[in-house]
């Protein structure tokens, strides 16, 4: 048996998808702290520690960093010649075999099934879940984005487009829930993204892994 290297992950691919875990790594400790301060600055007579305006700065940064990169990683994915593996893995969704075969390999029960695209059906249907959790999340906190900042900028030029889908979810408070529930969502997904991108990696040997870094795969063929 030898290996051979594809080039499955294009560039931006890789860049969206680690800009993305920064972004969210962010968020997760500056948005904890927003809800629930666990940090009180010491106390002074200068009016200079407004430490809760700090958390919220780098809140809103990594807020439009994740929103850049999620519209960025779309376009890629129906218009970037390289990720056509990608869109190719929607086939692998319609065969039932397929899915049967994929969940006998998690079950240690049979081989790794052939997959025309980059995603087994699994991977595909949790990264649709993942990107419906990040457009919601992105959708709620920029309705709470505008209410700080309707003056003017971005936050003015966006409040009467926010308003009516604020309407439509029920209100403030209800949109602030549904911004901490999709959080908890995309929370939950992390660890499991990297538990099952770590057994692929060492399960398959194909460098699962690696893939997401260098854009190579490792392909196993059998010599006649």
């Amino acid at each position: 048996m030898k290996r051979t290297t594809e080039f499955e992950f294009s560039a931006g691919l890789r860049w969206t998808h680690w800009l993305r875990a920064i972004a969210i790594v962010v968020l997760t400790v500056t948005g904890f702290y927003l809800a629930y301060v666990f940090i009180v600055p010491q106390a002074s007579d200068e009016p200079v520690l407004f430490l809760n305006a700090k958390f919220r700065m780098w809140h809103e940064i990594a807020g439009f960093l994740l929103i850049a990169v999620t519209i960025f990683k779309i376009y890629l994915f129906f218009a970037d010649r390289t990720s056509l593996k990608e869109r190719v893995a929607f086939l692998d969704i319609l065969s039932p075999k397929i899915w049967f075969q994929q969940i006998k390999y998690y079950l240690f029960i049979g081989e790794h099934p052939k997959l025309r695209g980059a995603y087994n059906p699994i991977q595909f249907i949790a990264y649709i879940g993942l990107y419906m959790m990040l457009i919601l999340v992105s959708i709620t906190g920029m309705i709470l984005y505008v209410h700080s900042y309707q003056a003017g900028g971005i936050g003015g030029a966006l409040y009467d487009y926010m308003r009516p889908i604020e309407a439509m979810m029920g209100g403030l408070s209800m949109v602030r829930g549904i911004h901490h529930i999709t959080m908890w969502g995309i929370l939950i997904f992390i660890p499991v993204h990297i538990y099952m991108a770590i057994f692929n990696s060492i399960m398959g040997r194909e460098g699962s892994i690696d893939a997401i870094i260098s854009g190579y795969r490792f392909n196993k063929s059998h010599k006649r």
